[in-house]
């Protein structure tokens, strides 16, 4: 009897394991744009990283805008930015509104950022900024290397008319009130 209880148990399991890994093809779909777009960045090819943009994005903030911040950030001589990790959080399931689909995913992208060029004040200001936008418990400085490991938790909406295609909306809380006019009230309730 004890046996037939622990070999139950385990199959059952096993049943609820296997239904969690199975990805629905549009959660593949929001994740493969997801990597596409941090790859780019990852790999410098900040043109690229702009395509993964949702169109409607570049009537709030310019296309050149975008693409500058993201070489300040990622392509930046006194603060080298390193991508070295990502790892999913949740994809909500999309919801169709006005003939496109959009869903919010949440991921964290961990970065190693070398500061050892800069001298102790600005190391201090950018450890501070870094804290206030990722958390404080998100920032690790390594004193002897002179750089920091931010792990940083991102949240996009994703954004397809067929499923297929997904482009990406940054939705940073300091962006939100543009994102007005970019986004639907149901999806930016959510953010």
């Amino acid at each position: 009897m004890k046996t037939k209880l622990i070999i139950g148990l385990l199959l059952l399991i096993s049943v609820f394991s296997f239904a969690q890994t199975k990805a629905n093809p549009e959660d593949q779909a929001i994740r493969k744009s997801l990597v596409y777009f941090v790859n780019s960045i990852k790999y410098k090819k900040i043109d690229q990283a702009v395509n993964c943009i949702y169109p409607k994005f570049f009537t709030v903030f310019q296309k050149e805008q975008i693409t500058q911040l993201l070489n300040m950030t990622y392509n930046n001589p006194f603060m080298k930015i390193e991508v070295q990790d990502m790892k999913f959080g949740t994809i909500e399931k999309s919801e169709l509104i006005s003939g496109e689909n959009f869903s919010v995913a949440n991921y964290y992208m961990t970065m190693k950022g070398d500061a050892s060029s800069m001298n102790d004040e600005m190391k201090k200001g950018i450890g501070e900024m870094m804290a206030s936008k990722y958390g404080k418990a998100n920032i690790k400085y390594n004193a002897n290397e002179g750089t920091y490991i931010i792990t940083a938790p991102m949240k996009v909406v994703a954004v397809s008319k067929d499923k297929k295609t997904w482009k990406l909306v940054f939705a940073d809380k300091e962006y939100k009130s543009k994102l007005v006019n970019v986004l639907p009230k149901k999806v930016l309730d959510k953010l």
